[in-house]
């Protein structure tokens, strides 16, 4: 779904869910753990069966896929349920638009070749198990959602819409999204989104905790830093799609944007409003200017953990993940900006 997520994470979590993916997570009965991570290709049965009215590729879609048919028919799409007599043609009518039939064969084009997203997969989530033993590995799965949800979690069960990441340059994407929205919808986005929404589902947000902007802050710093580890990028800002311009940016105004929260009382605001500000996707972070880039608080909770972590070497990722105590990781810094 950028389905996935699918638990409700107030508004902050809401309003990203409308611009790039939502997530949805069942503690139900865990999944066998895979060694290598495939991409099961549920898009090409839901192709096979609207191009081609396939009953073959229907029944598989029920008998093989049945929660990722669930998760598709009534919450990325919203069409109905499974149960629904008619769903079967309802489902077909609603992909019979003449938009999504071209981005539909599009998307089967350009991701014939799973392999170099496998390898990618494999390479993260041995890395998480490492880390996090007792962590189920998900069954992986493609999918095509109409241009809904970016990314879906289940029990056990990760997955990724084809239509959501064509590329940033995209013709269609221009008539449907702004241009910091079509930055995010590359395939070298696909690994790096499903993961953090994967651990988002497995670390939520302690809502029954903590409100504040510098919670929140330091909880998105605490995942996508994770996923920077798992994922080797050269530098934290590649992990959040910035720029080499956003990267500098920012480092270059760090005690600036750092005092402005402190004085300004932000740092320890309930609003809801003010955390979309600071950490959704957006043109800029305007309480900084409209020269600033988006997500500018995602950027520096991801510094202040990077230090945290350099200074507690003896910490694992598994003890981060659990942290959520925010306050005490930031006494514990005595920054000095």
């Amino acid at each position: 779904m950028h389905s996935k997520f699918y638990i409700p994470l107030l508004a902050l979590f809401a309003c990203l869910a409308l611009v790039t993916c939502q997530w949805s997570l069942d503690h139900g009965q865990r999944g066998r753990v895979a060694t290598d991570v495939k991409v099961h290709r549920y898009d090409k049965l839901l192709d096979e069966y609207i191009s081609l009215n396939s009953f073959s590729a229907l029944q598989k879609m029920s008998t093989d896929y049945p929660q990722e048919t669930k998760f598709l028919i009534e919450d990325v799409l919203s069409i109905g349920t499974v149960s629904d007599d008619n769903i079967n043609l309802r489902l077909r009518e609603y992909f019979s638009d003449p938009i999504l039939q071209t981005l539909r064969r599009d998307a089967m084009q350009k991701f014939q070749d799973m392999s170099h997203i496998e390898r990618d997969f494999t390479r993260a989530f041995r890395r998480l198990k490492r880390e996090l033993p007792h962590m189920t590995i998900p069954r992986v799965y493609a999918q095509l959602s109409a241009l809904n949800q970016s990314v879906v979690v289940g029990d056990s069960i990760l997955g990724f819409s084809l239509d959501k990441y064509m590329g940033a340059d995209y013709p269609l994407y221009n008539q449907f999204y702004y241009s910091y929205q079509c930055r995010s919808m590359s395939p070298e986005r696909i690994v790096p989104d499903c993961v953090a929404f994967y651990l988002l589902s497995e670390y939520p947000f302690p809502w029954e905790w903590h409100r504040t902007l510098l919670d929140q802050i330091l909880h998105r710093g605490k995942i996508h830093w994770v996923v920077s580890q798992l994922l080797r990028t050269s530098t934290l800002e590649e992990e959040m799609g910035y720029t080499v311009e956003e990267g500098e940016w920012c480092r270059e105004r760090r005690e600036r944007i750092w005092n402005h929260l402190v004085e300004s009382g932000q740092l320890h605001s309930t609003d809801p409003m003010l955390a979309r500000t600071y950490l959704q996707p957006a043109e800029c972070t305007y309480p900084l200017g409209v020269d600033s880039p988006g997500e500018v608080g995602v950027w520096l909770g991801l510094q202040i953990i990077d230090e945290y972590m350099a200074k507690n070497k003896n910490m694992t990722i598994a003890d981060l993940l659990r942290e959520t105590d925010y306050r005490s990781i930031l006494k514990n810094l005595q920054l000095p900006y």
